[in-house]
């Protein structure tokens, strides 16, 4: 079956601009055109741009995936570069989702911080709480506003 850009951006919920802007930018070198220079997307193609939106919110530069879909289309012989590409890229992701952990715990910490400074009514209270009263889930986020190794 074929898909017009139309119904591939609604499968994908996304934009038609951002198919066409793919499509620009040389990132769909698999679609199909019609005789009036249509895009006709194939089943398949699904695939591809679900891997093309993934490794775009992983953060992957549109350099960076085009030269993937090239190397794919080469086949076989570039397995080693584009394992080493996801590899790298995992490892980005690692990194980012440990930030943001790291990120949301101080939040959480925050958020026990003002409850308690509420309940009393003054932020001396959590401000000047000895670390044994603190919940353990939130010293580290305590020790690390306040620079304690």
């Amino acid at each position: 079956m074929l898909y017009t850009v139309g119904e591939m951006s609604k499968m994908l919920e996304i934009p038609t601009s951002t198919l066409r802007y793919y499509d620009k930018e040389g990132l769909l070198p698999f679609v199909e055109r019609s005789k009036s220079g249509i895009r006709m997307f194939k089943e398949a193609d699904y695939e591809w741009l679900q891997v093309i939106n993934c490794l775009k919110k992983a953060g992957m530069s549109l350099k960076d995936i085009k030269n993937y879909i090239y190397m794919a289309m080469e086949g076989d012989k570039t397995i080693d570069e584009r394992l080493s590409l996801f590899q790298k890229q995992k490892k980005a992701i690692e990194d980012q989702i440990s930030e943001l952990q790291e990120t949301l715990n101080i939040v959480n910490f925050k958020c026990w911080y003002y409850e308690k400074a509420k309940e009393a009514g003054t932020t001396s209270v959590p401000r000047n709480m000895p670390v044994d009263e603190i919940p353990q889930e939130y010293r580290s986020a305590r020790e690390k506003l306040r620079n304690i190794k």
